[in-house]
């Protein structure tokens, strides 16, 4: 491993998978004085990032990279994880003393077990934002958050890493990774699915633009729903209009009959039964209007 700088507790880090994160992520480590000696690139996007991102840093080999390196960053996918670790363990590659950090949502740290035998220390820090892999990116991870796992004893590093580039780090436990990720996946994925969605069916009746159109709603929405959770919670469903669902799923069914596609009608109608759950729960309509919805939203095919 070569030391980074003259600087305190300043670190020389490789990054293993110059993707939309892995850039990102160096280049606010970089920013906030530690030096990134090495990347891997594969394809010709990681090689653009990594021009882009971190400019003058040099495209290597995993080993080398990991062998020049005081914290290696996997950035890698999922499941693509375990067998790198295990893989590098069994090559040798890993170093006494030397931080691993992955920014895998799913893992905690008992995914880069295999480091241990050779003195290495885990980390698992993962940003909760989507990524852009452009510059974009480094000012959002200023207002981020971290889902950070580690050993207590090295809890510490793993916390004050996120802190320099800026960002806020919570500690989730390692038996709490997959339920962790699976609620800021679904916030985060599936609103993109549910927005995409809608722009289909405006872009189906002639509208050319569908961005301009939902940009204040879904925006406010979102604001709103953070602000205030469920009590942010508007539209026919949580005012008890039945016959508008009903013109709603209409409309939908025809849509999918001219389309050959039911994926908006079925994901309207499941979602819809799940806010109409919501509002009976907090009292905003009543058992019969519940049980109404319920009764037409469960009429649809492939529920």
């Amino acid at each position: 491993m070569s030391s980074a700088t003259s600087r305190p507790g300043r670190l020389g880090v490789g990054i293993v998978g110059a993707g939309r994160v892995g850039a990102v992520i160096g280049n606010a480590l970089r920013a906030a004085g530690h030096a990134v000696v090495g990347a891997t690139a594969t394809s010709d996007a990681s090689v653009e990032r990594v021009e882009n991102l971190l400019p003058g840093v040099p495209i290597l080999d995993i080993p080398t990279v990991i062998e020049r390196s005081e914290l290696v960053l996997l950035t890698v996918p999922d499941d693509a994880l375990p067998e790198l670790v295990e893989g590098l363990a069994t090559a040798g590659c890993w170093q006494q003393g030397q931080l691993v950090a992955h920014c895998a949502g799913r893992y905690g740290v008992e995914v880069l077990r295999p480091v241990l035998g050779f003195g290495a220390i885990p980390l698992a820090i993962h940003p909760v934002m989507s990524f852009t892999g452009t510059s974009i990116d480094v000012a959002r991870l200023s207002q981020a958050v971290f889902g950070v796992t580690a050993a207590a004893p090295v809890l510490p590093v793993a916390q004050a890493l996120v802190v320099e580039m800026g960002a806020e780090p919570i500690v989730i436990a390692e038996a709490d990774r997959p339920a962790y990720h699976a609620a800021v996946a679904h916030a985060s994925n599936h609103t993109v699915t549910v927005i995409a969605q809608a722009s289909e069916m405006l872009e189906a009746i002639g509208i050319e633009d569908p961005g301009q159109v939902l940009a204040a709603l879904v925006r406010a929405s979102a604001d709103n729903a953070l602000e205030k959770g469920q009590a942010a919670l508007t539209g026919p469903v949580s005012r008890g209009d039945v016959e508008t669902v009903r013109a709603h799923l209409e409309a939908l069914t025809e849509h999918a009959r001219a389309t050959g596609n039911e994926e908006l009608l079925i994901t309207y109608a499941l979602m819809s039964r799940a806010t109409t759950e919501r509002a009976l729960a907090a009292g905003m309509i009543g058992q019969e209007t519940g049980r109404k919805l319920l009764g037409i939203l469960g009429s649809v095919p492939g529920r």
